[in-house]
């Protein structure tokens, strides 16, 4: 009886979401105004917008400014975006620019929405938004006519197609914390999903990987549509000349990304990090690829001063040490460090050379993608680990990330014992929760092998030669080994464990670790990289409405706000990013 309940309710809602004004008229009458469900309750920018607003509005009168205007688009999707990208645009339409606040009202990426509980939802962002008004012009993109943006549907190019395909297999990747490739997904029939056809995306001859693909698939094309959709629909002198939106890489707002890549329009993408007062930026590319190639090249020749050597050692310390630092608001390790010596007791490792594979977390944003000569990390530590089972001579510790004890996806471990049935005496593996530091173990390390993880940057900085599988910012920097096929790896890895042999024959402690030429180099590339990359910003995503006592919008728009952040705005709104000494 309770299952034919459940149905008839589902089935009533999809009926009662295809009726004008139904589910509008149901939100205001009996749920007076609160919000339509869990995970979806913007009262944190409800309670600030009409203060926030005023304040801009103050400053926006403001004539010392000498800002040119420009017409910015914002696009977020989910609660805690929406709310930051609101705040985020009354600032800058303090500064003069007009500012668009696109948005979808979604409450969760992973589970479909019957069309009346959308509705609800849109109602009640809609409602509290229009607050933000005149300064910000909001348009919720399940508005915009179904039947224009279903025919931009149709007419969708090839190449967009296949963009939003790779944004929603990064979505399905990153949501169920595996590595598939696009030919593990089934086949022609995920490609025309609708999100708002609840029974297109619960097929139950789906496996679930494929439901979610479909689901992502569906929604990512409908955001892509929409937006080009409103768009094209503007006079030309009313088009935004940038788009403003949170990462670019994966959900709506990587598939909305690559739409305005297609128009031509500029992009700006932006995230934030473990760093209080930081925001990453990047112009006309997708953030969370931190690429630093500009930011290097302008920096390389520049020697740092005894100031930046004292910050970039105190912060490596720090990150040694399991503790906090400054700004920093992650420990990177779980346990304080006890020394290389200590570590080799623990884990019964002897004289023979040590190789040390510091893992990423599978499925993690900073992997996804991100492959060389690969089809995945999980192959590239498959092959490795197998590789090391024909060297007997040579000792290799795989320490799994200490992240993954906050995942729920599979682990390096079980990758490496599916690879290995039986795991040799010479390969050993350092789980998430062990007691072990890391950095005691590059202590004793004598080769470094990585993915993207910051470890292999930390390896140089520690004179361990380290060989780099994947596309990760430090990679051609000047202090690691860059394969770029896997016979070039596989060669760089036997001359690499020769030298370990010579070595350990020669019972010399110096040799094969880098020159100090590189070691330098890794630490000034560290410095530019956690204290020039960043820029700073006063409100971060996880704690904006605390931040705001300390900088409301009046203080970051005034003479003193705009010494600290203007830079950092005017990025934002699409000046084009240059790095000076």
């Amino acid at each position: 009886m309770e299952d034919r309940t459940i149905v008839n309710k589902t089935k009533l809602k999809q009926l009662l979401g295809e009726v004008p004004l139904a589910p509008e008229i149901y939100w205001r009458l009996r749920q007076k105004a609160n919000p339509p469900g869990k995970g979806f309750n913007l009262g944190r920018i409800e309670k600030w917008l009409p203060e926030l607003r005023q304040q801009a509005q103050e400053q926006l009168g403001c004539a010392d400014r000498q800002i040119a205007s420009r017409r910015i688009v914002i696009f977020p999707m989910l609660r805690y975006w929406i709310e930051h990208a609101a705040l985020l645009g009354l600032a800058l339409a303090g500064l003069g620019h007009q500012v668009s606040l696109a948005y979808l009202p979604y409450a969760k990426w992973r589970r479909p929405l019957n069309r009346f509980d959308l509705r609800r939802m849109n109602a009640y962002a809609s409602n509290i938004l229009e607050q933000a008004r005149p300064l910000i012009q909001p348009i919720s993109l399940l508005d915009i006519r179904r039947s224009a943006v279903n025919c931009a549907r149709q007419n969708l190019p090839p190449s967009l197609l296949q963009a939003i395909a790779e944004v929603s297999l990064r979505d399905t990747q990153y949501t169920l914390q595996v590595e598939y490739a696009m030919e593990d997904l089934s086949g022609d029939h995920l490609e025309q999903a609708d999100e708002h056809e609840h029974a297109e995306a619960t097929h139950h001859h789906l496996s679930p990987t494929d439901r979610l693909y479909q689901l992502r698939q569906g929604r990512n094309t409908y955001a892509a549509a929409a937006f080009i959709t409103w768009y094209q629909s503007l006079p030309v002198s009313q088009r935004p000349e940038i788009l403003l939106t949170p990462n670019g890489s994966i959900l709506e707002m990587g598939a909305v990304y690559q739409a305005a890549r297609h128009l031509g329009l500029p992009v700006v993408t932006y995230e934030f990090g473990e760093q209080r007062g930081r925001i990453w930026l990047a112009h006309n590319d997708e953030v969370m690829l931190q690429n630093t190639d500009d930011l290097w090249h302008a920096f390389k020749d520049i020697p740092l001063t005894e100031q930046q050597w004292e910050q970039i050692r105190s912060l490596y310390a720090s990150r040694q040490n399991a503790s906090l630092w400054e700004n920093f608001s992650r420990l990177w390790q779980g346990q304080p460090s006890q020394g290389g010596e200590q570590v080799r007791q623990t884990l019964g490792l002897d004289a023979r050379p040590l190789v040390l594979l510091a893992a990423n977390v599978i499925g993690d944003s900073l992997t996804l993608g991100r492959q060389v000569f690969s089809q995945t990390m999980t192959e590239w530590l498959e092959r490795t680990a197998q590789y090391f089972t024909q060297r007997e001579d040579i000792q290799l510790v795989i320490r799994i990330h200490p992240g993954e004890r906050y995942t729920k996806g599979p682990s390096v471990a079980q990758v490496v014992q599916n690879a290995l049935p039986s795991i040799p005496a010479n390969i050993h593996l350092v789980k998430a929760l062990d007691p072990v530091n890391t950095y005691d173990l590059v202590e004793i390390a004598d080769l470094g092998l990585v993915y993207t993880t910051t470890v292999g940057m930390e390896m140089a900085m520690s004179g361990v030669p380290t060989i780099v599988a994947g596309q990760t910012h430090y990679r051609d920097k000047g202090f690691t080994l860059d394969p770029n096929t896997w016979d070039e790896y596989h060669q760089l890895l036997g001359e690499q464990l020769t030298r370990l042999a010579r070595g350990a024959d020669s019972h010399s402690q110096d040799a094969g670790r880098l020159p100090r030429q590189q070691v330098e180099r890794a630490w000034q590339y560290a410095y530019r990289f956690f204290f020039d990359y960043p820029s700073p910003f006063p409100w971060h995503l996880l704690r904006w409405w605390t931040e705001l006592e300390s900088w409301p919008i009046r203080r970051v728009l005034s003479a003193e706000g705009l010494e600290a952040y203007g830079e950092t705005f005017r990025y934002l709104a699409g000046e084009p990013r240059t790095w000076s000494n």
